[in-house]
């Protein structure tokens, strides 16, 4: 693709590496097949290609975004289905991520868009705020369909048919002790999913436990940084990738780390790209890249290990691939694979490779093409008449929670359960035969 960026605009590194990405681009229109939202509305402007012309003018004209194309950015999920399907290798992530920061420093949105952008980014990545944040929904959540009536306020309305009417009580989260241990690794605390799932993370340390890895946590770790980084929000993304990066640092240095375990995907994507967010950072550059290196989504880590033999089958288990797993750390097969190996029997939707909408904010953002997308997958996975529905990622499990009459739980939770763990709490009516 052909570009004509000036000599002193590509002395900028963030217009360099998007300049790069574009050129790679030959208008061959694969990833359109793929994209959830030229797939909704077939608007060439919806899709990556057509992303991909309106990032260039803009960035080459220095433009003040305008509206229209703000609209079109803004109905990218980052689901990154292009890239897998993209013969020229665009990275369409760094690309698109390059221009919500562009746009989030030179163009005002209305008052509304505004105000609900900084709510998400002041409560999202702080647990006991959103802890706080449920609490108070539960009280509000008669007034979802006055917020629905008007386009401004409809993001409120999705917050609050998101969230659930009740919260979980939050777990003991110290890792067992292990005498001798075979290996040491951190686990990623995250934001929403101790707060919406804690089970996940019991889950975990109690199948690492039994599996000899003794797991800390690290102190002064917060949020990944995914949902502002995906909201434009470059500075205060680079703030937690940067908390990150130090906290991490300080235990691999202290006493060593076989790798940094995430069960959210959609965080482990943000984390094996901190060594790019973070290349021209003098300080943190080799340490950003070390961190990214160590990242392992949980499936990932466990899927070359030695795994005791399993006790569960007569199960039928619906697998949805989160984005995040299948596009950005490009690991298809894997969760599924785990769960085969532990006893189940899977099976895979059509349309495995669509988003379900989640995205982050965007179900919150976008809630019209979200709750489509969302419904679309929701009856997929319906259609296979599975025991349950299994996923990597908290953002999928919510938005195909609110969709589904089948109990949805992480894949971690199975393989525990699968290896001596106990039953995950959503299965308690689930009939087993053995």
């Amino acid at each position: 693709m052909r570009t004509d960026f000036t000599p002193e605009q590509l002395a900028d590194p963030a217009t360099a590496v998007a300049e790069a990405v574009i050129r790679k681009c030959v208008h061959c229109g694969f990833c359109t097949a793929t994209c959830p939202t030229y797939v909704l509305l077939g608007d060439e402007l919806d899709s990556p290609r057509g992303r991909i012309y309106l990032i260039q003018n803009m960035l080459e004209q220095e433009a003040e975004p305008a509206p229209q194309v703000v609209k079109h950015i803004d109905r990218c999920l980052s689901c990154l289905s292009c890239m897998t399907t993209c013969p020229s290798g665009v990275n369409y992530m760094h690309l698109v991520d390059h221009a919500r920061a562009y746009i989030e420093r030179r163009y005002r949105r209305p008052l509304a868009e505004r105000a609900i952008r900084a709510l998400l980014a002041a409560v999202l990545p702080y647990p006991r705020r959103f802890r706080l944040a449920l609490g108070l929904a539960r009280f509000a959540s008669p007034l979802a369909p006055l917020f629905r009536r008007t386009p401004q306020t409809r993001p409120l309305a999705a917050m609050l048919e998101l969230a659930p009417r009740t919260l979980p009580t939050p777990l003991q989260q110290d890792a067992t002790p292990v005498a001798k241990p075979v290996g040491r690794v951190a686990l990623l605390q995250g934001c929403a999913e101790p707060v919406l799932r804690p089970q996940i993370r019991a889950a975990t340390l109690r199948l690492l436990a039994r599996l000899g890895y003794q797991a800390v946590a690290a102190p002064g770790e917060g949020c990944c940084g995914a949902l502002v980084h995906h909201m434009g929000k470059e500075e205060a993304a680079l703030e937690a990738a940067r908390r990150n990066v130090d906290a991490w640092s300080r235990l691999i240095e202290a006493d060593g780390l076989d790798a940094i375990l995430i069960t959210a995907s959609g965080c482990g994507t943000t984390i094996k790209d901190y060594g790019f967010l973070l290349r021209g950072d003098p300080v943190y550059a080799e340490r950003a890249a070390r961190v990214s290196a160590l990242a392992r989504d949980i499936s990932e880590f466990l899927a070359p290990l030695d795994l005791p033999s399993p006790q569960r089958s007569g199960i039928t288990v619906a697998y949805h691939g989160a984005c995040s797993l299948q596009h950005g750390q490009k690991l298809p097969d894997v969760p599924r694979s785990l769960l085969e190996g532990a006893g189940y029997r899977v099976v895979t939707p059509t349309e495995a490779h669509l988003c379900c909408g989640s995205a982050g904010t965007y179900n919150i953002l976008q809630p019209e093409l979200a709750g489509r997308l969302g419904d679309r997958k929701a009856a997929n996975l319906e259609r296979l008449d599975a025991d349950l529905i299994a996923t990597g990622n908290i953002g999928c499990a919510v938005q195909i929670g609110v969709r589904s009459n089948r109990p949805v739980v992480h894949v971690v939770q199975l393989i525990d359960w699968a290896l001596g763990g106990p039953k995950p709490d959503e299965l308690v009516d689930l009939q087993v035969e053995n």
